[in-house]
């Protein structure tokens, strides 16, 4: 008798109790797969969750008398067969794309494309909690054992989905229904049960939804993607758009794409921040994405401008657009830059290819412009070694004498180039130093490659971080398209501000000699001229503070809720996990960086470690200038060299050894030692609460 009671226990009592406690579990992992819809938005992610979900449980139902192994055979088949409706046929890639799914969603910008490669990992997570737990559940007489894979799946979208759109506590307050249903089906009670336990865990749930955007965790959970290795910086195109500029002017009636848009916008095609003395390039580390492109530092009054792209013989892969994009639609393994925005195609467009996008264009105001900072980024203020620094500087010091605000500087040398050199399609093409050099000096004639090339670097010797973008005009309308022709290509120069982000600046004369012929760069200049005269008039009246401190009031103020609070809402064993994990988290994260496998790595390591440690790590618009003044007395002493040891890291990783991470350790320790002897018990008991 004690061995049927066994028998009718392990299967779940009746044939409705398991069949019921089976739907459950499917159910359970179908919810949990539908919580990757911050990953993976759209209809894509059922064709992964479904069959996923639903198969196993039918094969636990078929093989419940019979051996595991045999159950076990049938759910490894049909997993295979389950990703055909992903791939559309029988792919041998699949083992593989599960295993470097991981690493490709940790360095993809949300939503990620629903690929067959990424996508299989959803399914496979999906299948493995569904197997499981059906297997546990038709083979065990546990209550609520089988609903745990699902659990940990659900796990694995929180993270992974941190910065998707959307929420996901429906996803949990359905999980947890669902576990209570489990229970009160595997318990053996009546039929009544169920239909007073269910509404009442519904209920639960409902409090859990309104109580969970109130966790500290629920305002800054820990994102993967902070200590996830990007891709190093790599040439796009064999050549350099800044190199086909003076080409394209020889050829000007060639059109190259259209744009559908309600006003005239430069075009931006490519951003080049990196000169090596003979050409600009691009630092870009593109990361895959949806189509969402991050939103650049500024966060005023922005102008909406949706655009509708057609190709026609635009060559490469760049991807034209107003500035800046925060959404395109229509590329299939789209790929951005999100420091710059710059947008880059899988593969060269054919002629005739459209894409969308809808981009915000910076309105600052006056006031904004006249309190402009420059950051300080030592990477955009580099200079070649050679001879031609000495000239530069010099021309650019007396172009902006008697000028001593940044953003009039930059006014007076877009000025000065203006006026002092023509505007010639038929000058030589180039921008080396040298070419630049006889340039400024003997033609004094040349295209916007050369003026914009000649604009940047005379910033930089003024201390004025700059880059230079290649681009087009708008072009000619004709019924509301814009059609951009080879001829309408212009390169133009940005210098980079504090809160205000990257502002254009048009030091290419129009092709008359004295007025642009170009309204977009027309309106800038005049704009610029007009700022100048308000500095003429006295400046003394200009704002004292600026956008980013506007910004650091605000994120103070939206910091995190009254820990009193936290710990009326969050109680018993909620409370427990919730001390662990934010014990655990910070010792993982600083063990990781600290025992990562190549010196470089470890030296980035240390520094990330000790801009946690100042409360400077999620600040990651500031260089490591900005991080060093910021501090004073002994940990002032140590972040200094310990920036300086970073700065090797990232400008001649080659140069770095085993001395410089242990020395980069040594100084990082010594940091975190003298914050903590500066911080009060209180102070570090609630920044560690609050996981910061």
């Amino acid at each position: 008798m004690s061995q049927n009671r066994r028998r009718g226990t392990a299967s779940g009592g009746p044939w409705w109790r398991w069949a019921a406690g089976l739907a459950i579990v499917a159910a359970l992992a179908a919810v949990a797969g539908w919580g990757f819809h911050r990953v993976f938005p759209g209809g894509e992610l059922l064709l992964a969750v479904v069959p996923a979900a639903v198969a196993p449980a039918a094969v636990a139902a078929l093989t419940r008398a019979r051996p595991l192994w045999l159950a076990l055979a049938l759910d490894v088949v049909l997993w295979l067969a389950g990703t055909v409706p992903l791939y559309g046929t029988l792919s041998p890639a699949v083992p593989a794309d599960v295993a470097n799914a991981w690493h490709a969603l940790l360095t993809t910008l949300l939503p990620a494309q629903p690929e067959p490669e990424l996508l299989v990992l959803v399914h496979t997570l999906v299948w493995a909690a569904a197997t499981i737990g059906a297997e546990t559940l038709t083979r065990t007489g546990t209550r609520i054992a089988a609903a745990l894979p699902a659990l940990a799946v659900h796990g694995v979208a929180l993270l992974l989905g941190v910065d998707g759109e959307g929420s996901n506590l429906p996803v949990a307050a359905a999980l947890f229904v669902l576990i209570a249903a489990l229970a009160l089906v595997r318990d053996g009670r009546s039929p009544a049960w169920l239909l007073a336990g269910i509404p009442a865990a519904a209920a639960l749930a409902g409090i859990a939804l309104v109580a969970g955007p109130l966790l500290p965790i629920a305002a800054e959970p820990y994102n993967p993607r902070q200590d996830a290795d990007l891709p190093p910086p790599a040439r796009v195109d064999s050549v350099s758009p800044l190199d086909r500029v003076s080409a394209w002017l020889q050829i000007p009636d060639r059109e190259l794409f259209t744009v559908e848009a309600g006003e005239p916008q430069n075009w931006r095609l490519a951003v080049l921040d990196r000169y090596d003395g003979v050409r600009w390039t691009s630092g870009a580390r593109f990361q895959p994405t949806g189509g969402r492109v991050p939103a650049g530092e500024w966060t005023g009054d922005a102008d909406v401008v949706r655009q509708r792209v057609t190709f026609g013989g635009l060559p490469g892969t760049w991807l034209p657009a107003a500035e800046r994009p925060e959404e395109v639609t229509g590329v299939r393994d789209l790929a951005v830059d999100p420091a710059s925005g710059s947008l880059l195609a899988g593969a060269k467009p054919a002629k005739g290819f459209s894409y969308e996008v809808t981009s915000r264009v910076p309105r600052p105001a006056k006031e904004d412009l006249l309190a402009a900072v420059p950051v300080r980024d030592a990477s955009l203020t580099a200079f070649p070694d050679g001879p031609q620094e000495r000239l530069f500087r010099r021309l650019a010091q007396q172009a902006v004498k008697g000028a001593g605000e940044p953003i009039k500087q930059a006014y007076r040398l877009q000025s000065y180039l203006r006026t002092s050199a023509a505007y010639d399609v038929t000058a030589p093409p180039g921008h080396s130093l040298k070419g630049l050099e006889f340039f400024l000096q003997t033609t004094h004639r040349g295209t916007s490659e050369q003026f914009a090339a000649t604009f940047a670097l005379m910033a930089r010797t003024l201390g004025l971080p700059s880059r230079v973008v290649v681009g087009f005009r708008p072009g000619e309308q004709s019924g509301g398209v814009y059609h951009v022709k080879s001829g309408h290509v212009m390169a133009w120069a940005e210098i980079k501000f504090e809160g205000l982000g990257w502002r254009p600046f048009y030091p290419t004369p129009g092709r008359s000699g004295a007025k642009d012929d170009h309204e977009v760069a027309s309106s800038a200049i005049e704009e610029s001229e007009k700022l100048e005269g308000e500095f003429a008039e006295g400046g003394s009246d200009r704002p004292k503070t600026s956008q980013p401190q506007e910004a650091g009031r605000d994120e103070q103020v939206a910091g995190g809720p009254d820990p009193w609070l936290v710990a009326a809402v969050a109680a018993g064993g909620l409370l427990a996990v919730y001390a662990g994990v934010a014990v655990a988290v910070p010792w993982r994260r600083r063990h990781g960086r600290r025992r990562a496998p190549e010196p470089a790595q470890r030296v980035l390591g240390a520094w990330r470690q000790a801009c946690d440690d100042v409360g400077l790590g999620r600040e990651h618009a500031l260089t490591a200038g900005d991080v060093v003044s910021r501090q004073s007395g002994e940990i002032s002493a140590h972040l200094h060299p310990l920036a300086e040891i970073s700065n090797l890291v990232r400008y001649a990783p080659e140069g770095v050894t085993e001395a410089h991470a242990t020395e980069a350790w040594q100084r990082s320790d010594a940091v975190r030692r003298a914050a903590r002897a500066r911080k009060p018990f209180r102070t570090r008991l609630r920044d560690r609460l609050l996981l910061r």
